[in-house]
């Protein structure tokens, strides 16, 4: 299940703590949430585990060592940034679709799930696929102030 993600996390946390950057809300939602949904489904052995590890492995992959290449001191492109974000954005993309398919399985076929664990699974990505596209806008696409007025003061 998800659970192995746990010391994923904690990799993240310390990469930013030690560029002594801030968390931001998304990074603590994510977490906290992750962590309740992964305790809930892996209690009742629920499928759809193994999609959610490895689309978090491949990203969490190409994120630390976008992470591990800033702390070094080396300049990353912006773009590469952006690539990670975007990955994440088709990863919360990725697990609606899981959870989707994992519904209609559960009344086809034996698929061990309930849908308080489809409903719940769907909230969190769906809040997860807003949070990241906003800031995706925000960090990437949305321009920079150009407030002069407020400069030449």
């Amino acid at each position: 299940m998800v659970l192995t993600t746990c010391k994923d996390d904690r990799n993240n946390t310390a990469f930013i703590i030690l560029r002594k950057q801030r968390l931001i809300f998304l990074h603590w939602y994510h977490h906290i949430t992750v962590l309740l949904y992964s305790w809930f489904s892996y209690k009742e052995q629920m499928v759809g585990g193994g999609w959610f590890m490895t689309m978090n492995y491949m990203v969490h992959s190409i994120m630390y060592s976008y992470y591990a290449a800033r702390a070094a001191g080396m300049q990353v492109p912006r773009p590469c940034a952006m690539m990670i974000t975007a990955a994440q954005i088709l990863q919360m993309v990725m697990g609606l679709t899981v959870l989707g398919l994992v519904y209609r399985w559960m009344h086809d076929v034996h698929c061990p799930s309930t849908v308080d664990n489809v409903l719940w699974g769907s909230v969190m990505y769906f809040s997860y696929l807003v949070l990241f596209a906003s800031f995706f806008y925000n960090n990437y696409l949305k321009g920079q102030p150009t407030d002069k007025k407020s400069k030449a003061e």
